[in-house]
């Protein structure tokens, strides 16, 4: 692996089999209680409660998923009735919590695990379900079933790029912080050693102000040694990110808007949406109004996505003409809330229903 100099050597990781004793008794004591996790010396979770955590945790706080596990949870208790849910169900309960075909891959695998009638107890067996990429299969098969597996998240690669002091930039490190997180992974207590890698970064091995004082492993961090741990991970530059503009449009009719459900594929798919021009992470929309009448504008609402960001402007439509209202669902305007718009339509939606108040006031 591709380290700093070695002015600053720390003798504990010549050999890497000491690190998994000192962290393990630090989590014994200090491990999170978070609701799908087993605490140290309790029986494995239920593999359904594991692989639902982990796949809502990617690239999401702790603090937003909580909410909606439970929710999913108390829908849908084991992974043979997710796999019975209509996906509309599951996309609307999912609103919100962001990166959605997330919320696709979950249905695909709980529908191959129901057809299976468990879940692999392999993470070469969990590779090979849909939607479970090399990281959520290495948790389950280490949390779950107590396999030797080398799990890396975002947390796990601060704590072991600080521990080794590796400076290439992220994110061509990632070989390196596997490699060397292989090196300190024990056979023994897979799961709560993952477990308590992933908590040490989120709350002492932090990415701003670590508490080095506080760390079990600070007599081998090279990072701390060399005094200056916050510097690591390095990352190369971001690359700015384009600017889409595109248009959403307010049909409204006896108190009630038109929904249509995206495409099953691609951004946003198989979710309930305004009506909108056709914007995409590569173009600015195009498409002419859904139908014929006067149209004005609602507002404007700005989203970030991963690889752009999104102006979309609203467009109210002041009086639809019946005989060219396109295909779709009417929601009770009262009740959008409910109707589980991704969050970039729940915030134009919003900008929809203070139009509509305006102009009741305004009657």
């Amino acid at each position: 692996m591709q380290a700093s100099t070695q002015a600053h050597p720390s003798p504990i990781l010549d050999a890497p089999e000491v690190v998994a004793p000192l962290l393990l008794g630090w989590y014994d004591a200090h491990a999170r209680r978070l609701p799908w996790r087993a605490l140290p010396g309790d029986p494995a979770p239920d593999p359904y409660r594991v692989w639902l955590s982990e796949v809502m945790l990617q690239q999401t706080t702790v603090a937003a998923v909580t909410a909606y596990y439970a929710k999913f949870l108390s829908l849908w208790p084991r992974v043979e009735d997710l796999a019975a849910a209509p996906d509309a169900d599951v996309m609307a309960a999912w609103a919100g919590l962001g990166y959605y075909a997330r919320a696709r891959n979950l249905l695909a695998c709980a529908r191959e695990v129901a057809r299976r009638g468990a879940f692999p107890d392999t993470e070469e067996g969990l590779r090979a379900l849909p939607g479970l990429g090399a990281y959520t299969a290495a948790a389950v098969a280490a949390i779950a079933f107590g396999r030797r597996a080398v799990v890396v998240d975002a947390n796990v690669e601060r704590v072991v790029a600080r521990l080794f002091a590796i400076e290439t930039p992220l994110p061509a490190a990632r070989p390196a912080i596997r490699r060397a997180t292989d090196a300190i992974t024990p056979a023994a207590r897979a799961g709560d050693f993952a477990q308590a890698m992933m908590d040490l970064g989120a709350t002492v091995c932090t990415v701003r102000a670590p508490r080095c004082q506080l760390c079990p492993l600070r007599s081998a961090c090279r990072a701390q040694a060399q005094g200056e741990p916050e510097r690591l991970p390095a990352k190369a530059p971001k690359k700015a990110k384009p600017v889409r503009r595109g248009r959403a449009f307010w049909i409204e009719r006896d108190g009630a808007v038109l929904l249509v459900t995206r495409a099953g594929k691609g951004m946003l798919g198989g979710m309930r949406a305004l009506p909108d021009d056709g914007w995409s992470a590569r173009a600015d929309g195009h498409a002419t109004p859904p139908l014929a009448g006067e149209w004005r504008s609602g507002g404007v609402v700005r989203h970030g996505f991963t690889h752009f960001d999104l102006e979309l402007q609203l467009m109210l439509c002041d009086s639809p003409d019946p005989a060219t209202l396109p295909a779709g669902e009417w929601w009770p305007v009262d009740a959008i809330e409910q109707a589980g718009l991704p969050t970039v339509f729940a915030k134009a939606a919003r900008l929809g229903v203070a139009g509509k108040q305006e102009r009741d006031r305004e009657r």
